[in-house]
This record gives structure tokens, sequence and C-alpha cells, in this order.
């Protein structure tokens, strides 16, 4: 039984023996570094790791190039051609010897490895791959590569996440357009607006046409853009109602997406204005008069002091329990108050040469009622600058 055992593990030592003699040997010098935190060294004891990882080859490491080191420090720092890294091999008695480039390019990293035949003095196993720039993953992106050069399996998803993906370009790189101009519209006014719009001014009304002419100014900026997608942060200086002797002015900061290359455009968001507002009620039933006068808070104090509901046989009391003081509406005679409302618009953008020419429909929304419009403008495209010049420049 003890010569049976002695018998194996004999020939299980001379199998380990002759695989370790069949392995090729290898040795890795430090590669080009540029960009990253990493060093050629660690660059280098990275690459050897994943070599022994592989079981491939017999693995040199930087103790037994000393001497190599020693007779010439080129070989340490600046051995990255073929016919060096041939010469680096003679020198210390291997069958390949490695080196290569480890680059950071902007978002990404790009990792360059070759292996040489040093009898042959010609490259035996090239790759280049560029991944994403996580830096503080660079040993699995040698992994990733080393196995790709030697034809071995990597695993799926690792191999998704660290490669660079060239993605559609952003507003990073496109630039940032600055892209402003007048608009001129008309709007019709709807609900609340039209009512206060129609109203006689002896109760507070504008006496009106309930549709306005709009003249202003449209900034606009571009923060995230690609070929087909644009995303807008857009301010709307505005103001209306000049040509019935109106001033209603407001300003809007919208959101705004442009699509495709025809230029459709989607937009929305908050508008901020003035407006003299009182409290008050509408006389829906005619109890005090014609039907659907308007009677503010000021207009009833001054009837329950005069004889009013005597004439009409009534107590305000009567009056009271019909309508109440709950709601506030547009008044000119009533207090200025501070008004906002919100807009959503749709158009598109035609183009000649450097002339962009906005037409859009939007409708700016409150509480009962809103303004239901189109406008149309120019603009020219006459400033283009990278969003990151800062940034850049430092780098």
């Amino acid at each position: 039984m003890k010569t049976i055992i002695l018998t194996i593990a004999i020939m299980a030592g001379i199998n380990y023996a002759g695989n370790a003699q069949s392995k090729s040997s290898i040795a890795v010098t430090n590669p080009n570094v540029t960009g990253l935190y990493a060093t050629p060294e660690i660059a280098a004891k990275l690459i050897r790791l994943e070599l022994i990882k592989l079981e491939q080859y017999t693995v040199y490491d930087e103790f037994d190039m000393v001497d190599a080191y020693d007779q010439d420090t080129n070989f340490r720092d600046n051995c990255i051609s073929t016919s060096c890294l041939a010469q680096l091999g003679q020198k210390i008695n291997v069958d390949y010897t490695v080196s290569g480039s480890f680059d950071a390019f902007a978002n990404k990293i790009i990792i360059n490895i070759k292996i040489v035949d040093v009898a042959n003095k010609k490259i035996y196993k090239s790759g280049l791959k560029e991944f994403d720039n996580q830096e503080a993953e660079m040993q699995r992106m040698v992994e990733i590569l080393l196995k790709e050069m030697h034809g071995i399996p990597v695993e799926k998803e690792l191999n998704e996440r660290l490669t660079f993906k060239n993605e559609v370009i952003t507003s990073n790189n496109v630039g940032k357009i600055n892209n402003s101009g007048p608009r001129v519209g008309f709007a019709y006014m709807a609900g609340t607006y039209n009512e206060f719009a129609t109203r006689s001014t002896s109760q507070g009304g504008l006496n009106i046409f309930p549709g306005i002419s709009m003249i202003g100014y449209q900034i606009e900026g571009q923060y995230v853009g690609t070929e087909n997608f644009s995303a807008l942060i857009e301010g709307i200086f505005n103001i209306g109602g000049l040509e019935q002797g109106q001033f209603m002015p407001s300003v809007s900061l919208l959101n705004g997406f442009r699509f495709g290359k025809s230029g459709w455009e989607f937009a929305f968001g908050p508008s901020f204005g003035l407006k003299k507002v009182s409290a008050g009620f509408f006389d829906t039933k005619g109890l005090l008069g014609d039907k659907n006068n308007y009677y503010s808070s000021k207009d009833w104090n001054e009837m329950t002091n005069d004889t009013t509901f005597a004439y009409y046989n009534m107590e305000p009391e009567d009056v009271d329990r019909s309508y109440h003081f709950n709601r506030e509406f547009g008044d000119t005679r009533g207090v200025l108050k501070f008004n906002t409302t919100f807009v959503i618009g749709a158009g598109r953008t035609f183009k000649a040469g450097a002339l962009n020419i906005p037409v859009n429909v939007f409708y700016s929304s409150q509480k009962g009622g809103g303004l239901l419009g189109m406008s149309v403008g120019f603009n020219v495209m006459n400033k283009k600058k990278p969003i990151n010049s800062k940034n850049q420049m430092k780098n």
C-alpha cells in the first residue's frame, strides 16, 4: 500500500514539474502611463498579477529583472518598443516580454498591451481596449484585455460595465448656443380673463375686446444638446394690450425640449405678472339690479349705508345669504397684487441659414380662465462656445 501511495506522489510531482517546465517564461517591464494616478510600477504589477492568474506563463517579478535594470536604466522606464523588449528578454533569458501604455483621455481609459516573442523579435500578441474612466477598476480592465488577447471568455456583465460606450454627443461636446430674439403675437382671453376684459369700467373691468397683442423678447439657453434633442431654458419678457391702451407686463420662465432637425419643440413653466384685484361677488340672481353685475367689498360697504336695500325692499342679510366674499376678481379699482399663471406651449422653428423663425401656440392658465395665443419671432445663432470652456482651459 505504501509503495502505491509513493508511486502516485512521484508521478504527480513529475507531472507538475513537466507542466512547470512546459510553461513559457515572461517578464513585464514598466508601461507608459499618462493622465492617471497610478504609476508605471503599479501598472506593471497589475499586468504581472493577471498573467499569473492565466496560468499559462512562468511570470518573472521585478526582482528577477534588477540586474538588467542596473546595466541599462532604459529597460526600467523607457522600454516600450519591440526591439527594446526583445533586448531585455535576451538579457534576462525569457521567452516573452510585455509592456504597453495606460492613457486617460477625457471620459475613458485606453489600455494597450503587447507581448513580444524574444527569439523572433516580433510581436506575439497585442491588444487595445477603451474602458470607461473608472481608474479604481484598472486591475479588472487588465484582466479583461489579457483574457481577450488569449481567447479566454470574459464575464459579460463585467465587460459591459467597464467598456467605454460611444454615447450620443451631449452639450459638453456640441457647445452652448445663445439663441435670443424678439417675439410678437396675439392672445384671446378665455373664462375669467374674458369677463374682466369685457366688463364695464364702472364695475372695475377693462371694457376692451378680449383679444390683445403681445410683444416681447425671449432669451434662450441650451443646457443639454444632442444631434436630435435639445433641452432649453427660456426666459420671455412680454407686454400685452398696448393697442387697446393697456399695459400688461409678464415674465415667463420655461423649460423647453426641441426634437429632431425639423425643430419641433415643447415648453412649459410659470409666468409672473401684476394684476389689480378685489374681493367681491357677481349678482347672478339679479337681487340688486341687472343680473351678473359685479360688486366689490367696497361697493357692498357703500350700499349698506344708503337706501339701496330699502329700494329693493330687502335687508343686507338677504344678499349676504346668497353671496359671499370668498373669492378675488380682477378689478381696476382694487389692490395691485402679484399674479401667477402656468404656460404650456408648442411649435416649430423654421430655419433659413443662420436665421431661425420660431412659430408657437401657447395657453397661459390660471383658476377660471387663461390666454390662448400664437407668437412669431426671429433670432440669429450669433454665439457658440463650449460649455466647459473654463474647465478645458484648466486641463
